[in-house]
């Protein structure tokens, strides 16, 4: 009898053991706002708090527009997230906010609603429409081949500040 308590013990140890760990495995790691754009960078939460922030900064807020079911979207998302000097820059020299829905300034979307499209605020609070991208059809859109575009308009809207204080 007492042998046979022991093998149902170890038997409900085993199987609860097992149940737990397959929970813990089940459990995903909560949503950062940065969804998969830099998960070092700090990243505000709406395009209010990244207003509010740049003017308080005096940094300048960058604007991701992007989808997550959109392969252009996961294509520069991933090479965005894989360049050190994006990740570096955008870290310590910006205000960082990615959207998955268009806010109501429709300053943000001069040449219409596209994902992905990147756009630059200044802590003056205005949209910088003249940081394009490489295309006329879509003035604000990058591919991951334009990595090397986006860090220079990243540094143009750096230097528009400081000539401007």
């Amino acid at each position: 009898m007492m042998h046979s308590a022991l093998a149902l013990s170890l038997l409900l140890i085993a199987v609860s053991s097992n149940l737990a760990m397959a929970i813990k495995k089940e459990k995903r790691a909560p949503q950062t706002l940065s969804r998969g754009w830099g998960d070092d960078i700090t990243w505000v939460q709406t395009y209010e708090e990244g207003l509010f922030q740049a003017r308080k900064s005096n940094k300048p807020l960058m604007v991701i527009h992007h989808l997550e079911d959109c392969q252009y979207c996961q294509a520069l998302k991933k090479v965005f997230a894989e360049n050190e000097e994006i990740q570096e820059m955008a870290q310590n020299n910006f205000i960082m906010l990615n959207l998955m829905h268009e806010t109501t300034d429709k300053n943000l979307s001069p040449d219409g609603q596209y994902v992905p499209r990147i756009m630059f605020v200044d802590p003056s609070l205005t949209v910088r429409a003249d940081i394009t991208g490489r295309y006329s059809n879509r003035l604000y859109t990058y591919e991951p081949q334009d990595i090397p575009f986006l860090i220079e308009n990243m540094k143009k809207a750096l230097r528009l500040i400081q000539t401007e204080l």
